[in-house]
């Protein structure tokens, strides 16, 4: 069952096409520079736009735009933790004073914002399908000498609101060698998130299901919620933690102790840290630490960390490690899975 809906949601993000905008937003710089582009995203302090001379995005300093003139909706994120959805257009507020812009609510209504405290920008949309983003990728590795293969596959796909935001990711491991039983891991994750009415507070759940043979794990269904706070987020740095509790089901591979099925209940605390640098580089790392509440003394630890690096267009490499500990597994199972992994990637949408 785990493996037909793994397969069913990678085959949902490769189906998944990039959204294609027209080249009608104009930017105006500090040296009198003008270029008409599709805006992308803003991160990291560096627009992401394309323009119809190039293939693929290019990356624009934010801090040179004195004027921005488009008729796209975007997503806008504070550095205080606010949200907003509409578009947005320049104040002419004379040379001297800082650059500031006006969101037209969706909802109705007007802002005011300092482009300094902008800390997030997205392109969205009314169409469901072109408010996707998404990526995939793969690497493989063969050595003859011993016969050995290594795999690897990874996708994931978001769906961000001003305020909220869903998301699912697949990632799949295998490796086999002569002489040696196969390894595979399979990992499908389901999360979404709710911004709270105080700022840079949020509540969030996830559902996720593993699959391990290194640990003897038939599947590994969790279930969990709590809620978090961003500690920064910033255009270049994310940092936040989260508190709840999840509820585990565990069926082992029969093995030492003939195969079993476990229940637990446990709290869950956790981590999330993005650093980016001016959308040439992204490090993404996610950890989290399960204490058992039914089975004392006992924790499981998770972590997922990805760096990726952008070659060119929408084409990216990347370096991944994942790892799963259990403190006290069933007699005869092991207590750990981790591994590294890399390969090229593409992006679509606003990644």
């Amino acid at each position: 069952m785990l493996s037909g809906t793994m397969v069913l949601a990678s085959a949902l993000v490769l189906a998944s096409p990039p959204a294609m905008g027209e080249k009608t937003d104009v930017l105006y710089f500090e040296n009198g520079d003008q270029v008409t582009c599709e805006i992308k995203s803003l991160s990291a302090g560096a627009l992401s736009v394309s323009v119809d001379y190039v293939s693929g995005t290019i990356s624009l300093e934010w801090s040179k735009v004195v004027r921005l003139e488009s008729p796209q909706l975007f997503i806008i994120k504070t550095t205080d933790g606010s949200a907003f959805s509409g578009r947005l257009s320049t104040l002419d507020l004379g040379k001297d004073h800082p650059v500031e812009f006006q969101v037209d609510l969706v909802s109705g209504g007007q802002v005011r914002i300092a482009k300094s405290d902008i800390a997030e920008m997205s392109k969205t949309s009314n169409k469901f399908f072109r408010r996707l983003n998404g990526s995939i990728s793969s690497g493989i590795i063969y050595s003859k000498g011993n016969d050995n293969t290594q795999y690897n596959i990874s996708t994931a796909i978001a769906y961000p609101r001003p305020t909220w935001g869903a998301g699912v990711s697949f990632n799949s491991n295998f490796s086999t060698s002569a002489g040696s039983t196969t390894s595979t891991r399979n990992q499908l994750s389901l999360n979404g998130y709710k911004l709270m009415r105080w700022k840079n507070f949020f509540y969030a759940g996830s559902a996720s299901g593993l699959q391990s043979s290194e640990q003897g794990i038939d599947l590994q269904s969790n279930l969990g919620g709590g809620a978090g706070y961003y500690i920064r987020n910033t255009n270049s740095f994310l940092f936040s933690v989260m508190a709840g509790a999840t509820w585990q089901n565990t069926t082992y591979t029969p093995g030492a102790s003939a195969g079993s099925t476990e229940s637990i209940a446990t709290g869950m605390l956790a981590t999330t840290l993005n650093i980016v640098s001016f959308s040439k580089t992204n490090l993404q790392f996610k950890a989290s630490a399960l204490p058992a509440i039914n089975a004392g003394g006992r924790w499981f630890l998770n972590t997922n960390a990805t760096y990726y690096l952008k070659l060119f267009g929408e084409i990216t490499w990347n370096l991944s490690f994942y790892g799963n500990w259990d403190t006290k597994p069933p007699q005869g199972y092991s207590s750990s899975d981790y591994g590294f992994s890399s390969g090229l990637g593409w992006t679509f949408g606003i990644w």
